[in-house]
């Protein structure tokens, strides 16, 4: 197997992001864990994931900040994953995920689960803004990178 390259130190906040949750096991872990989920367990059941490899993605997620464990409030050595703050910064990321699969993954009228506000039922929608509140699409945005004389390449 290849050794994969970690991207901890690019210049890129996508690549740097991609280096803490870029594989589909740990972003299906974090949807899970917006879900409610806490236990091991549970996310051994939901996602049908080898023991071996849920335990080194809940570990690298703990160890980067995005989830903590705190022990079960009935007590005992059980403990749970919960979200922290960095990780509940994830949910437009998973909202934008969820948009990309409704709009391009799914025939029309196709049934898939929908993500709503708990309060009123209603669908939730993420839409990109500048500052200042403008709706803006990508033909309107341009990256600035860093100047390859300081790139660390």
């Amino acid at each position: 197997m290849v050794a994969r390259k970690s991207l901890k130190g690019d210049y890129c906040p996508s690549a740097r992001s991609l280096d803490v949750i870029g594989d589909w096991w740990s972003l299906l872990i974090v949807r899970d864990a917006f879900d409610g989920l806490t236990r091991f367990s549970e996310f051994q059941k939901s996602l049908g994931i080898a023991k071996n490899i849920l335990a080194e993605r809940l570990r690298t997620l703990v160890d980067s900040g995005i989830l903590e464990l705190a022990p079960a409030a009935e007590g005992g050595t059980r403990m749970h994953y919960l979200l922290t703050e960095k990780g509940k910064d994830l949910f437009p990321v998973m909202v934008a995920l969820r948009q990309f699969g409704e709009r391009h993954l799914f025939a029309p009228q196709e049934e898939h689960s929908v993500l709503v506000e708990r309060a009123t039922g209603r669908p939730v929608h993420l839409e990109v803004k500048t500052q200042d509140g403008r709706a803006i699409g990508s033909d309107e945005t341009v990256i600035l990178k860093v100047p390859e004389a300081q790139d660390r390449s």
